[in-house]
């Protein structure tokens, strides 16, 4: 299942509330937060933000996304499993795959996706990945979490959402075909 979010006049953004159905999300399931700091906006009385918050705010605090979404697909979570590294940030490198051109990159023949540890703190997840978004700024929309899966930006929900399906699909085919393309350090 996914959780999403999407900005509305900064520095705001709508984001998926925790522990709820993906799959039947209506308007009332959506928590409004600060974008940059995810912090809830009323937290009075409503449901509480994904966990994921401070990822979709490292998100928007370095990027022009419009839009976040963060899920759980099998071959993604596999294949950043398998390029995980305890330390720090790992890579899966993509390249020579036709959905490359999903991504939207100026060059679409490769890109690196960095692999994120699964730390219990996520906020510390979302400082690694703010971090990382400010020292690569041409960095693919997307990343993987080491047992967790995809998050994946882009000017609207929509564009997000393709993102995450053209990352999974890619890592469908590594997997498939015994290609890891994983290393040690994010570049």
């Amino acid at each position: 299942m996914s959780r999403c979010g999407c900005r509305v006049p900064p520095p705001r953004a709508l984001i998926t509330g925790s522990g709820l159905d993906k799959g039947s999300l209506g308007p009332d399931d959506m928590v409004l937060v600060d974008s940059g700091t995810a912090r809830a906006l009323h937290p009075e009385g409503g449901r509480r933000p994904s966990a994921e918050t401070a990822i979709h705010a490292a998100v928007y605090r370095t990027t022009g996304a419009g839009a976040v979404v963060h899920a759980h697909p099998p071959y993604a979570t596999a294949l950043a499993r398998l390029a995980a590294r305890p330390e720090g940030p790992g890579r899966v490198r993509l390249e020579g795959l036709e959905l490359l051109k999903g991504l939207g990159r100026a060059t679409p023949s490769e890109a690196h996706l960095p692999v994120f540890p699964n730390w219990p703190d996520v906020t510390r997840i979302g400082d690694e990945v703010a971090e990382y978004l400010a020292q690569h700024p041409t960095a693919a929309p997307a990343l993987l979490i080491a047992d967790h899966g995809i998050t994946a930006w882009g000017e609207d929900l929509a564009q997000a959402r393709n993102r995450i399906e053209c990352v999974e699909a890619m890592c469908q085919v590594l997997l498939l075909t015994g290609e890891r393309h994983a290393s040690g350090a994010a570049a």
